[in-house]
């Protein structure tokens, strides 16, 4: 079964066309399709419902062309049903020549575009005329009471085929509620702000010189900064789920913070990476958005990767949550150039606050999404029973998303499959403090429900080696001495754990109220 549109406008001459220059075969896929795409669906509705304009192609009855913008208020063009869209024909420069031209051939065509997210979506139909003495409740249902403009007819269009059109070449624009939204964290940034510190020529001591080439806000609080080399040169391959230790100023001197690089990994111009601002965290984030700007010169470490994809076609399950999407997405890059068979599952509050969501719709036919906000959960277990036998599985995300993922595939006897990235350290789950006594030292530090152990030790002035603070590299793992530890990491193992008695400080805790370790 075809797409509509390719039915409509994959004719002999467009074929003949494709095959001279090579692009035969890459359009085949469109005629072979299992998704007709000649409905109005949710995605489609929520598009159209958002759009203040859109570009109307008609014929004359001479074969000329004619496009022409239409305007009014967002919502304007309505989504009657999954295959009629109409809209209120408001009063213009009097020429008609759409009006005219649809009188002799009802085919249309409009594109609507977003220019902010760089999405377009085009659709077909046949379109009619419709005057208020001969419907006026349609006219009525059609009509914007708030938009002082006068309405002389209605249009309907019977939609015959829709498609999303790929990002490439489509300038970001913004409109001026847009600009005021996406100013408003700067602006509330710069009213906290006491003191505005000189900024180092270069950040940080790394052998890897970076610069921000470029700042996007992918979400309220989500940014997507592009790391470049300063002259334009080709940068370190990377593989996906890798990271960077990236130089944050903050109000105790440069810190290393840790993100995972989100670009394609088949990209060499460019690292990108997604920072979630969190005002009660530890500070690091809410550092990093008041001061990357473009041209912030950075000194990195060469990527890291704690949390490798396997080479090879083998099928994949991927799960991300909220920001865990980062490392997630790379993947899911890496896996669809190598025509791997994989699902990728992301969850979050909104879809207004999970980055990366029209990107993925547009590049991945297996992306599922779970907007809690309306009532969309996760069945994990039903995820990874209805991945392939032999699939990997790789999650990224909150702590207790990664505890659901790991019992549900203990359940389900897929418990070696699994492999698993926390984007943050975890505090206690049961708000239940505990005391270490730190035998090297002769120290005893009290570790409260909101601190991780790695974070006491350090306030209280104890030198403790770490890395990637969420238990990926092991570089905190210290000796237990007495009590029995709860393990949160990711990199140790069961041998290392059990005879060796280690344990990662970073995420993990005590089972019991007394730890002493070897510090």
């Amino acid at each position: 079964m075809p797409r509509a549109f390719a039915r409509i406008s994959f004719t002999p001459s467009v074929q003949q066309v494709q095959e001279r220059y090579g692009a035969r075969e890459a359009n085949r896929a469109f005629e072979l399709s299992d998704d007709a795409r000649d409905e109005i669906g949710e995605r489609e509705a929520e598009f159209i419902g958002e759009r203040d304009s859109f570009y109307q192609a008609t014929v004359g009855e001479e074969g000329w062309p004619y496009v022409q913008h239409r305007g009014g208020p967002a919502g304007f063009l309505r989504v009657i049903d999954s295959k009629t869209l109409g809209y209120a024909d408001f009063r213009g420069n009097r020429q008609y020549l759409s009006v005219g031209n649809l009188a002799a051939n009802e085919r249309i065509s409009i594109i609507l575009m977003d220019y902010r997210n760089r999405r377009r979506l085009k659709i077909w139909g046949r379109a009619r005329v419709v005057h208020e003495d001969e419907n006026p409740e349609l006219i009525a249902r059609l009509e914007m009471p708030a938009y002082r403009a006068r309405v002389e007819r209605g249009v309907v269009i019977e939609v015959e085929a829709c498609d999303w059109n790929c990002p490439q070449h489509i300038t970001p624009r913004y409109t001026e509620t847009e600009v005021e939204q996406m100013l408003a964290p700067l602006r509330e940034q710069l009213r906290q702000s006491q003191t505005v510190a000189a900024k180092p020529e270069v950040l940080g001591e790394g052998a890897l010189e970076l610069t921000v080439g470029a700042v996007r806000q992918a979400t309220p609080r989500v940014r997507v900064y592009e790391l470049r080399d300063p002259q334009g040169a080709d940068l370190p391959a990377f593989a996906p789920g890798a990271h960077l230790r990236v130089p944050v100023p903050t109000a105790n001197g440069v810190e290393l913070r840790h993100y995972s690089i989100c670009s394609d990994p088949a990209r060499r111009d460019v690292y990108e990476i997604a920072v979630l601002r969190e005002d009660a965290g530890r500070g690091g984030s809410k550092a990093l958005h008041a001061a990357f700007e473009l041209g912030l010169r950075l000194r990195c470490d060469p990527p890291r990767n704690n949390f490798e994809l396997e080479a090879g076609d083998r099928p994949a399950v991927l799960i991300a949550g909220g920001i865990g999407i980062t490392p997630i997405k790379a993947m899911a890059h890496a896996l669809a150039a190598r025509g791997a068979d994989f699902r990728l599952h992301y969850a979050g509050r909104s879809l207004r606050e999970m980055a990366f969501v029209e990107t993925l719709r547009e590049r991945f036919d297996s992306l599922r999404l779970y907007p809690s906000e309306q009532g969309q959960r996760l069945d994990l277990r039903r995820a990874l029973a209805e991945a392939p036998a032999d699939a990997l599985i790789y999650a990224c995300g909150p702590a207790r998303m990664i505890e659901a993922v790991v019992a549900a595939a203990d359940e389900l006897g897929l418990a070696d499959r699994v492999r698993f990235e926390r984007f943050s350290a975890t505090a206690s789950a049961d708000g239940r403090p505990i005391r270490i006594e730190l035998r090297r030292s002769g120290r005893s530090v009290s570790v409260a429900p909101t601190q991780t152990v790695l974070e006491a030790i350090h306030l209280a002035g104890i030198d403790a080696p770490s890395d990637c603070n969420a238990g990926h590299c092991g570089t905190c793992a210290v000796k237990v001495l007495d009590g029995v530890a709860e393990h949160r990491d990711s990199v140790l193992t069961a041998a290392e754990r059990e005879r060796s008695n280690l344990m990662c400080i970073c995420v993990s805790r005590a089972q019991t109220p007394h730890l002493a370790l070897d510090l």
